[in-house]
């Protein structure tokens, strides 16, 4: 089997609070019959849509795949790792919690007792838009308890309006919620594991309110976290592009490219990668063949091609992810002249 890229197929979520309108990263995807919160780039039942794979669904092609396109930190691995996703708020998402793996592995075997750590990455935004990630200093779980029953509960967060390129580190065990007029791409552990605390008084298609998780959210709380900040990213800056490392972390590491010209990639990582286009539009070339890109795709890059080219038609934007290696990160981030206090701001342990 040839080694080259293939480019995955969306699956498009259905949100109580989610909006009728994907465009313009999804341009084929308005006046939507119901509204769509999340457009999953790498559900394992998204289909391949080119190269050998295609057809397959991601789950397929990950378990037929030749161990060299994981990759070595990943050759073994029997499920795919990593989720990303598009979220289109058009109201507050309800206030929520994510267990480690630790607590999941002991409480949420049946749903594959696997913790869930992310980040965010704006994409737009509209003025005033804002996060709510992490409670204020010295709050306590009683304190938390009587807002719930108060309904006061946003006033215990420490909210952040946000603009586009801003990233947040979200671990488990930080409570938050995204406001309307956001579009974020979220990179995380593979798990949908997900305590719902405080749903805004919303109702379902029934009538009914959706279920809340407060004994399981009040179990993984971090109470006493010190306050979640955006993350300043490392940067490497030319006329004609930039490359920023927006943070690490052991499941995962993300950059974000702005290329403006002909770029060969050289990945220096021993694990596949995923090319998410923010905007613009263009060619990949590989040895062997090339293809047109554009907004909102999302490509496998198997850690077995060694170099590939990014041609844009214009200016192009990228988030590209991968399964971290954090030791040999470090060691990269040093010869390229960071600093370890540098280093530190942007890998998360």
């Amino acid at each position: 089997m040839n080694t080259e890229p293939f480019r995955i197929e969306p699956t498009f979520r259905p949100r109580i609070w989610g909006a009728r309108s994907l465009a313009p990263i999804f341009a084929d995807q308005t006046q939507l019959a119901e509204p769509i919160g999340e457009a999953w780039l790498t559900d394992v039942r998204c289909r391949v849509a080119s190269g050998p794979l295609k057809g397959m669904t991601l789950g397929e092609a990950w378990r037929y795949m030749p161990p060299e396109w994981r990759g070595g930190r990943c050759a073994t691995t029997v499920d795919f790792p990593l989720l990303v996703k598009f979220i289109f708020p058009k109201d507050k998402l309800s206030i929520q919690v994510h267990p480690d793996d630790a607590y999941a592995s002991q409480h949420e075997t049946a749903a594959g007792g696997i913790g869930k750590t992310e980040m965010w990455h704006v994409v737009s935004a509209e003025p005033d838009a804002r996060v709510f990630v992490g409670l204020r200093p010295g709050t306590t779980k009683r304190e938390f308890s009587l807002a719930l029953d108060w309904n006061t509960l946003e006033e215990l967060f420490a909210p952040h309006t946000v603009e586009a390129r801003d990233t947040f580190f979200i671990p488990p065990g930080i409570p938050h919620t995204i406001g309307p007029g956001v579009v974020l791409c979220e990179v995380q552990q593979y798990s949908d594991l997900t305590y719902r605390i405080y749903d805004y008084g919303r109702v379902d298609a029934q009538g009914q309110p959706r279920e809340l998780h407060l004994a399981k959210a009040l179990d993984v709380i971090r109470f006493g976290h010190p306050p979640v900040e955006r993350v300043r990213p490392l940067e490497w800056s030319s006329r004609m592009m930039t490359i920023s490392l927006l943070l690490a972390c052991r499941y995962f590491t993300t950059e974000r490219w702005r290329i403006a010209e002909h770029f060969t990639a050289r990945p220096k990582t021993d694990a596949f990668n995923l090319l998410v286009v923010l905007s613009g539009s263009g060619e990949i070339r590989w040895p062997i063949s090339k293809s047109a890109y554009r907004q909102g795709e999302c490509w496998f890059m198997p850690a077995s091609l060694k170099q590939y080219e990014l041609v844009p038609s214009g200016e192009s934007v990228f988030l590209r992810t991968f399964v971290s290696d954090l030791n040999a990160l470090r060691a990269n981030l040093r010869l390229l002249g960071a600093s370890d206090s540098q280093i530190g701001e942007v890998v998360f342990e």
